[in-house]
């Protein structure tokens, strides 16, 4: 028995612990996916990285990045947090033709070490306003600028033609491929993938602000640190035409709870929508103006079931709300990757107006209806008289006993004479015999 055991802890040991203990003392490569426009849910996830990187010691931090750009002010976070990092980060546009375009570009040459991908492309980094248009002489200039100082400390050591190449990149959108940034020094590798990236950065050294570091990546264990759930979201709802079907869906629901008050439904999924709708239209670059056609196509759209038009509103209202989303969503000089879909923006608009044009046609067809219900409803029903009718008496109309009158052009109308009402006034009926 004793034999036994100790064999069993023999294997034990063996197949799980001492490799746990082996992992253990290998460097770890932390590896991030940074997929999509840079806005503040790609800052906070490359912050949350950096912080685990330095909570479990790793050796690199890895920043695979495909982007085609983003905010300025985001961008110049990020790169911020990249240079505070204890644990070099290296920056890595990835896979095979992804690009590091605009702010992505210069996100690049923020890392301690900048790799590439074959096939991969970067720069393109002209600053453009916020609302998506053309800054004027003065505000590009200043912004040109402001990046080309805060990236020149991180191009500067890659030399002359490194950094005269990065200011091209701003000045004058200037974008090359990963051989031809490899060949001025732009970038530090080129690499097929992050198991290729590892094996060529054994031995690599690197200027940290406490000085040189020889990087260890031999047997290195790969550790990966996905987005979260409300990162995803909060990315997801930055892209343009989410954005949109969201306002769009959160304004009709709105306008339903408004016509047929008393549900909640409706109003809550409206009121859902355009919260996620207004953190969107907060980070893209929009042109506020184009609300304005927005809210006068849901105005006619109103209009029309309430006016009875019928159609000609709705029809102006799907126009309204087609040059609206286009003009909030892509205004001159906004990036294509920021731009509505305008097939999308087409078909929701008719889809509304649709939904509209049906609203109004079961308006018009209730307005046709005989009144079902209220005393007016009574007039042309028959009933029979319960006493005889001259100037006062009883009739039953639909079970329910009524006063009475006879009409001045009817018969006499005796009892259990059948009756037709002709009028109602106050409490009485005005009837005729049938």
């Amino acid at each position: 028995m004793k034999i036994a055991r100790v064999l069993l802890i023999t294997f034990t040991l063996l197949t799980f612990v001492l490799p746990v203990l082996a992992q253990g003392n290998s460097p770890t490569a932390l590896i991030l996916t940074a997929d999509g426009p840079i806005m503040p849910p790609m800052l906070e996830y490359i912050k949350r990285g950096i912080e685990r990187g330095e909570r479990i010691n790793a050796e690199v931090i890895v920043i695979q990045l495909n982007t085609p750009g983003g905010s300025v002010d985001t961008m110049l976070e990020i790169m911020a947090a990249i240079r505070a990092s204890d644990v070099p980060v290296v920056v890595y546009v990835a896979p095979r033709n992804a690009i590091a375009a605009s702010a992505g570009a210069m996100l690049t040459l923020s890392g301690h070490i900048a790799a590439m991908a074959p096939e991969t492309s970067i720069g393109a980094a002209s600053p453009i306003a916020n609302t998506g248009e053309n800054l004027d002489s003065t505000s590009d200039r200043k912004a040109k600028e402001l990046i080309k100082a805060a990236i020149r400390p991180y191009v500067t050591p890659r030399g002359e033609e490194a950094l005269a190449l990065a200011e091209l990149m701003i000045d004058e959108a200037k974008a090359v491929t990963a051989d031809e940034a490899l060949e001025v020094n732009l970038i530090d590798f080129i690499a097929d993938d992050t198991e290729d990236l590892l094996q060529a950065l054994n031995g690599f050294t690197v200027q940290m602000d406490d000085g040189k570091r020889v990087l260890n990546t031999e047997n290195i264990q790969e550790q990966t640190l996905n987005m979260s759930f409300i990162e995803t979201l909060l990315l997801l709802l930055t892209n343009p035409n989410i954005a949109f079907l969201l306002l769009a869906i959160g304004v009709q629901a709105i306008l339903i709870e408004i016509s047929t008050p008393g549900g909640w439904v409706a109003g809550f999924i409206g009121a859902v929508c355009l919260t996620l709708a207004t953190y969107g239209l907060g980070v893209l670059p929009i042109n506020w103006f184009g609300f304005i056609f927005l809210i006068i196509a849901f105005i006619l759209f109103i209009l029309d079931i309430k006016a009875a038009a019928h159609g000609a509103l709705t029809a102006a209202g799907v126009g309204s709300f087609i040059v609206g989303a286009l003009v909030l969503f892509n205004s001159p000089g906004t990036p294509e990757f920021q731009r509505v879909s305008v097939p999308l923006v087409i078909v929701t608009g008719i889809f509304l107006g649709l939904i509209f044009f049906f609203i109004l046609m079961f308006a018009l067809r209730a307005l046709r209806n005989a009144i079902q219900v209220g005393r007016e409803s009574l007039i042309g029903k028959t009933g029979t008289a319960k006493t005889s009718v001259k100037e006062a008496g009883q009739v039953q109309v639909e079970s329910e006993l009524w006063s009475a009158s006879k009409a001045k052009d009817s018969e006499s109308i005796r009892k259990g004479d059948l009756i037709e009402v002709v009028e109602v006034r106050g409490l009485r009926l005005i009837v005729k015999k049938k």
